[in-house]
């Protein structure tokens, strides 16, 4: 379908972006092809021994529900749970968030963290990503109008580590992030920042092992290390905040997730 069709095609997952983008006239299409009925975007989140395997069509409460994501990759679960709401999360496919390509995405930017690759299917086989080559910029993914993304493959770390995720908004609940930002640790002290509504894209940035001082630590010299990891981000005015202010609070977040994704490494590795 998606070879013959000719002129603009849109694929429908969850639709909670495309319906919208449809009736506000946004978003144009010749044609719109439902996936819900592809059984092998639907079969089910597996394992392998080396890494998980989410078919494109999971909703984000299929996600969170999952105990192995659970049990892996917290963070993700973190921000799968505050995408929009429960009706949303019940529709919304990980698949769609990522196709999306919103810079506000909360799943993305944690998919990056955990070095997620994206299956991409061709013609005449398949493909695959990682999230940073995927994603181009805002709204703009690197799928050609062949193809079709089938699962999300997030490799399962061999030594622990501990994650977090946060985020500010305007509001308590059903909202856009302003920032979000989710932290990893592995046990031997090297850590990494994913960053989201920062940038045109997921943003990664790593601190060596030893870098960053202890949370005991004097606060200020805690947030001098992380406020020179952050100036990687370029935020940019707009209705949700000024990028001043995104820039400030992406230090609070970065202590904040820190200090979190640090008491979840000590639970993995103690007795």
């Amino acid at each position: 379908m998606l070879a013959t069709a000719g002129g603009e095609v849109r694929l429908l997952a969850g639709g909670t972006d495309l319906i919208v983008g449809l009736r506000h006239h946004t978003v144009s299409s010749g044609y719109v092809i439902d996936l819900k009925g592809i059984a092998e975007l639907q079969r089910g989140i597996s394992q392998t021994a080396d890494e998980l395997v989410v078919p494109a069509g999971t909703t984000m409460t299929a996600l969170t529900q999952d105990d192995r994501v659970r049990r892996h990759f917290p963070a993700l679960v973190q921000a799968a749970s505050v995408v929009g709401s429960r009706q949303i999360r019940n529709r919304a496919t990980l698949g769609g968030n990522l196709c999306n390509a919103s810079p506000a995405a909360d799943t993305v930017p944690v998919l990056a963290l955990y070095g997620a690759t994206i299956v991409i299917q061709e013609p005449k086989g398949q493909r695959a990503l990682s999230v940073q080559e995927f994603i181009k910029g805002n709204r703009d993914i690197a799928l050609s109008a062949e193809e079709l993304v089938v699962e999300i493959r997030i490799p399962i770390a061999k030594t622990p580590s501990g994650s977090a995720f946060g985020r500010i908004t305007r509001r308590k609940g059903v909202d856009l992030a302003t920032v979000n930002l989710s932290c990893r640790i592995w046990h031997d002290g090297q850590v990494s920042f994913a960053l989201g509504a920062v940038a045109p894209r997921p943003l990664v940035v790593e601190a060596g092992a030893g870098e960053l001082p202890d949370t005991h630590a004097d606060q200020a010299e805690m947030d001098a290390v992380l406020e020179r990891l952050m100036t990687a981000a370029t935020p940019i005015d707009d209705v949700r905040a000024s990028a001043d202010y995104r820039q400030a609070m992406l230090t609070v977040l970065a202590r904040r997730t820190f200090a979190r994704a640090r008491e979840n490494l000590i639970s993995e590795v103690a007795p």
